[in-house]
């Protein structure tokens, strides 16, 4: 198979590198890819918008979206309509994460629990931007301060739901065909700061497995969660195909679905695929039983820039990849440039170092230690990310 990945992050580098492990792969290509994705794919200075044109050019057996915002949009209806298969939701589906206004209305037709919408603001609650917002869109408010604090950010439309209060985890389910691989639980870290302070981000690492959920508790969790989202979907007219991922808390009365989103989470992916057996291209192009989760546990630390997550960081020089790989880690590209030959930072998440091992323990201080050997001028990371 010929297969086109369409992004540049860190959640694309861990994508490409799963696709790149399939017998079935014969080009991979990736639109516009970055640096460390150019060691695995043929790398086109192509905006992740614009892939249509390209794909027509390249008729790859498969194209699989990575951002959010390009589904949102239409590209997965544009490349259907020149006759290209992707693994990604049309625009009507993608509103599942476009608007949390029909994705709460999805999930009250579906019956599915989420958080109630609160008539007046009034600590405690959750300020919720109901467009996209790069995982940046919410506010949690305990206090009056915060609530106000948050009501003169948040653009409009906005809505205004209960806290909900308990550990947090990722489930996502493959949708292709007339079911669904669901994929083993993760955690991401979503403020800045240890110990969950400061504002919140696109995400700070990841882990899996779970303490509190095991992965086979993930179909359980599909049964009442993404089936009748998916079922729903379906007798809406707008049936979804690609990667439905639902945010969840687990609360007193269990769970509740706190988001849905219509790609694969980021940082999440970087700590569940390389705890995947089998073969990842087959499960996106629809084979059911192509992957498993293994045993082994997955930590992901996130490197940002100093001023993350106001601004983000360009061109300043990175140091240390090759040690990382060197000392077993894999290191995925979020935000980099080459410059004369240079490796340099671009944008507000750096790198993932990803570590495996026998335990998330293990992991954990795998990962660690590979992070240690990177530099760059006002590198920062939790130090925090699967510490219990």
């Amino acid at each position: 198979m010929k297969v086109l990945v369409v992004g540049s992050g860190g959640r694309e580098h861990a994508l490409a590198w799963a696709i790149s492990r399939s017998p079935a792969l014969t080009e991979l290509h990736a639109a516009p890819g970055n640096p460390g994705i150019a060691a695995l794919a043929q790398c086109h200075p192509v905006r992740a918008e614009d892939a249509a044109p390209l794909a027509s050019e390249l008729r790859p057996d498969l194209v699989v979206v990575g951002p959010e915002a390009p589904l949102v949009a239409g590209l997965a209806d544009e490349l259907r309509a020149r006759g290209i298969a992707v693994f990604g939701p049309s625009a009507a589906a993608a509103r599942i994460e476009g608007s949390k206004a029909f994705a709460k209305d999805v999930m009250d037709a579906a019956g599915v629990p989420n958080a109630r919408t609160l008539p007046i603001a009034r600590p405690p609650c959750v300020v919720k931007f109901d467009g996209l917002a790069a995982g940046k869109g919410v506010w949690v408010c305990r206090t009056q301060a915060e609530l106000d604090d948050a009501l003169r950010e948040v653009p409009e439309p906005f809505h205004i739901e209960e806290l909900l209060e308990g550990p947090e985890l990722s489930v996502f389910a493959l949708a292709v065909g007339e079911d669904v691989i669901v994929l083993p639980p993760a955690r991401d870290y979503k403020r800045v700061g240890d110990g969950d302070a400061g504002p919140n981000t696109g995400g700070m690492g990841s882990f899996s497995p779970l303490p509190d959920v095991r992965d086979d508790e993930a179909e359980e969790i599909a049964e009442t969660v993404h089936r009748p989202v998916l079922r729903e979907l379906a007798q809406r007219g707008t049936p979804f195909q690609g990667c439905l991922y639902a945010g969840l808390i687990r609360t007193d009365d269990g769970l509740r679905v706190i988001e849905f989103n219509c790609r694969f989470g980021d940082p999440e992916t970087q700590s569940i695929l390389p705890r995947l057996d089998g073969d990842l291209l087959a499960a996106l192009a629809g084979e059911r039983g192509g992957v498993s989760a293994s045993s082994r546990a997955a930590v992901t630390v996130v490197l940002v820039g100093a001023d993350y997550p106001a601004r983000g960081d360009t061109g300043t020089p990175i140091d240390g990849v090759e040690a990382a790989e060197a000392a077993g880690a894999y290191v995925w590209h979020a935000g980099t440039a080459l410059h004369d030959g240079q490796l340099v930072t671009n944008g507000g998440r750096i790198l993932d170092v990803v570590a495996t091992g026998d335990s998330v323990a293990e992991a954990r201080a795998a990962a660690y230690d590979a992070a240690a050997h990177i530099d760059f001028a006002g590198m920062k990371f939790r130090r925090d990310i699967a510490g219990g």
